[in-house]
C-alpha cells in the first residue's frame, strides 16, 4: 500500500473536485491518500514519508493560486526527491486551437519557473465556467469574454463543466501505477 500526498489550490472549488475525484480512485485501489487545499498548508513544511505527491491548481487571469506557489517553494526538496506530478486546470485547456494550448503550456511554465520544481508529470485539464459562484462582476467579465470568444455559454443562472473527468481519473490512475509501493 502506498501513501500519496494531493494538494490543490482553488478559487469556486472545481479543482477541489477534480483533486477530490483523484483522491477517490487511488483510494479505492487500496492506497491511502492525504488531501489538503493549498491554504491550509502553504507555510507548513511537509514531513511525512509519502511514495508519490500531486499538486495542482487552477488559473485565473494568468496565474495560479499563490497558496500553492507558496507551499511549492517551500516544499520543493520533497517535490523533487518523491514522484511527483503538477496538474493545472484552466478554461484555456478547453479550447480546441493551438492558440488556446499555447497559452495553456505557458502559464503551466510559469508556474515552473517561479517555484523552481520541475514535475515529473504534468497534466492540464479544462475547467468549468461557475456563473453561480462568481460576484456580480465577475460574473459579467465571464460572460462579455465568454461571448468575445464566440461560444454559446451564456447563461448566467447555470454552470459549465468542461472538465474531462475520464481524463482525469486516467491521469491519478497513470500516476499511481508508476509509484511502486515499499
Amino acid at each position: 500500500m502506498a501513501h500519496f500526498l494531493i494538494v490543490y489550490g482553488t478559487t469556486e472549488g472545481h479543482t477541489a473536485h477534480i483533486a477530490e475525484r483523484m483522491a477517490t480512485v487511488i483510494r479505492s485501489a487500496g492506497h491511502l491518500v492525504e488531501l489538503h487545499d493549498a491554504r491550509e498548508v502553504r507555510r507548513q513544511a511537509i514531513s511525512g514519508a509519502f511514495d508519490g505527491i500531486i499538486v495542482g491548481g487552477s488559473v485565473h487571469a494568468g496565474d495560479h493560486q499563490s497558496s500553492l506557489r507558496e507551499f511549492v517553494q517551500r516544499n520543493r526538496d520533497l517535490l523533487e526527491r518523491v514522484p511527483s506530478a503538477l496538474f493545472s486546470v484552466s478554461l484555456t485547456a478547453a479550447e480546441p486551437d493551438e492558440a488556446a494550448a499555447a497559452e495553456t503550456r505557458t502559464t503551466v511554465e510559469k508556474f515552473i519557473t517561479e517555484t523552481g520544481w520541475r514535475p515529473q508529470r504534468v497534466q492540464t485539464f479544462a475547467g468549468a465556467l461557475v456563473y453561480t459562484q462568481y460576484n456580480v462582476f465577475l460574473r459579467h467579465l465571464m460572460k462579455l469574454i465568454v461571448k468575445h470568444g464566440g461560444h454559446t455559454e451564456l447563461d448566467i443562472a447555470r454552470d459549465y463543466d468542461f472538465t474531462d473527468w475520464g481524463a482525469v481519473e486516467d491521469f491519478a490512475r497513470e500516476f499511481m501505477s508508476s509509484i511502486r509501493a515499499e
